[in-house]
């Protein structure tokens, strides 16, 4: 049975849904850098392996949106220990997988388990802290969501460099024992939670047209830059299936009587303001966490120990100044609060904006302490703000809808700024290559330098004239990859700038345990 709220102690329901909703965080992305391994592994080809993190993560989207109506379905406690349960036998299944079509099976599996963990763990914080602490359940909730993505590859190279790749996925047994624990002994559900009654219609429709519209869109961004978008027939095929889905799911919905996805939660203005700059702050956060490790790797020549360290310090701010954000909200208004925090990740990508081939490291390790330090605020005050008039029995409900948008954000800024990544170096490569011809006296000079260069390390070999051009290839897309990256850091920080106009259409958030939050 489960127990009364007031015989638990809030820290120990706080680390009961915390350590299984970070493991879920860190398996989007422990497996990026274990790609390579696993391929050699399992004999599987290059394309075929990224299906690794794409079944994973198309699994996942699916069950958060739906997860709320799963908890009023088989009650929230037990669908919470059914997820953890089914995460952790999956990942165990994972490790040991012995073809690429096991462990794909299994990773779906284990995107499935984890997609129930995050919107139900920030539904229970919500709830389990006092409405005027909200800001901290924030906080705490937001060391998982920030620091999984930066921690995961670090973690995922550690122990695969060390052990092997399998050791990525048996790390979960444990840690996920645990949780499986703490969940039973220590979390319930609250007495006013609505649960499905007996003879209720179920959403089948709605069921489908999710599963489907959620599940196509994310394969569309997981490989549209690599299979040149709209220009393949299959991820052209996908994105008509998934707007027709979500556009119909939309309509579906809202005429329901009991929906898998209640969009009528979006009449509360700051919860759909809150929503969409959820969605566009991740947009634009996600897209720079995976532009700077390229450009420090894949331009600077960084070794990915040093790429992670100019990640490190930002991502230890961040754990820092995530609680201290969240006791802030319980004395300042939430919203100057966030605004802070949109004008220095905008600084901060503006610093990005003007990165050239020859910074030293503490410039660029500068610029992630300034995210480090902005994002702790952004992510607390936007629940804050967000959920501020969202009546508790209604948290199953907007949770979920919250965390899609927030997935959903980082999907579609990946797939952007790769996209728009890869379009601008072909123009500034264009540009570039303007002049490199015979008849520039610039190019026949460099040409010269570095023939003689080669000449002088290799001898007068057949192909020295061929060597040559390859160089000067290569230079030439480095010289034209920086302003690509410029140009996309820019694009980011636009969005945070514009952002902070739609803070003040939100509602001012309750300050203090005497205000009138709603509960």
């Amino acid at each position: 049975m489960s127990k009364e709220p007031e015989s638990v102690n809030r820290w120990l329901i706080t680390l009961a849904v915390m350590v299984p909703t970070l493991i879920e965080i860190l398996d989007t992305s422990v497996a990026n850098v274990a790609l390579k391994h696993i391929q050699g592994s399992l004999a599987a080809g290059e394309e075929e392996v990224t299906w690794v993190l794409t079944s994973y993560l198309v699994a996942n989207a699916i069950v958060i949106p739906m997860s709320g109506w799963l908890a009023r379905l088989m009650g929230r406690k037990r669908f919470l220990m059914l997820s953890i349960a089914v995460f952790t036998a999956s990942s165990l299944l994972c490790g040991a997988a012995t073809t690429l079509a096991q462990i794909i099976l299994f990773r779906i599996f284990q995107g499935l388990g984890g997609g129930g963990l995050q919107p139900m763990s920030q539904a229970i914080l919500m709830e389990t802290f006092p409405p005027h602490q909200r800001g901290m359940a924030m906080g705490i909730f937001g060391v998982g969501v920030v620091l999984g993505p930066i921690l995961g590859p670090l973690m995922g190279g550690y122990l695969t460099d060390n052990f092997t790749w399998r050791w990525i996925f048996y790390i979960n047994l444990p840690v996920g024992l645990l949780a499986l624990y703490l969940a039973g002994a220590f979390l319930f559900d609250p007495p006013y939670m609505e649960r499905r009654q007996r003879g209720e219609v179920v959403d089948y429709l709605g069921l489908a047209l999710l599963t489907t519209g959620i599940g196509a869109l994310q394969i569309v961004l997981d490989k549209g830059q690599q299979d040149d978008w709209f220009s393949s027939p299959f991820i052209t095929a996908l994105a008509v299936v998934s707007a027709v889905s979500l556009v119909g799911l939309v309509f579906w919905e809202l005429r329901h009587p009991r929906p898998v996805l209640d969009f009528r939660i979006l009449k509360n203005r700051s919860f759909a303001i809150g929503n969409a700059v959820m969605f566009f702050g991740f947009f634009a956060f996600f897209g720079s966490i995976v532009l700077l490790p390229l450009f420090l790797q894949g331009l600077m020549g960084y070794t990915a120990y040093l790429a992670g360290l100019v990640l490190g310090p930002g991502g230890m701010l961040a754990l820092v100044f995530m609680p201290v954000a969240g006791k802030l909200t319980e004395r300042i208004d939430a919203r100057w609060m966030l605004a802070f925090g949109m004008l220095v990740c905008a600084y901060s990508l503006h610093i990005m904006a003007g990165f050239n081939l020859y910074i030293d490291f503490g410039t660029a390790a500068f610029a992630r302490v300034l995210q480090g330090i902005a994002m702790p605020f952004f992510f607390v005050s936007l629940s804050v703000v967000t959920f501020a008039y969202v009546p508790r029995e209604a948290m199953n409900t907007a949770s979920p809808l919250y965390n899609l948008l927030r997935n959903l954000g980082g999907s579609f800024g990946v797939a952007f700024v790769t996209t728009l990544l890869a379009r601008r170096t072909q123009y500034h490569h264009s540009v570039l290559a303007e002049d490199m011809t015979p008849l520039s006296p610039a190019y026949e000079l460099s040409f010269e330098q570095i023939r003689n260069g080669l000449a002088m390390q290799l001898g007068e070999v057949a192909d020295l004239a061929e060597r040559t051009r390859v160089v000067i290839y290569q230079m030439l897309q480095r010289e034209a990859s920086a302003p690509a990256f410029n140009d996309a850091f820019f694009s980011q920080g636009a969005i945070f700038l514009l952002l902070f106009f739609c803070v003040w259409f939100m509602r001012r958030p309750p300050r203090g345990k005497h205000e009138g939050f709603v509960e």
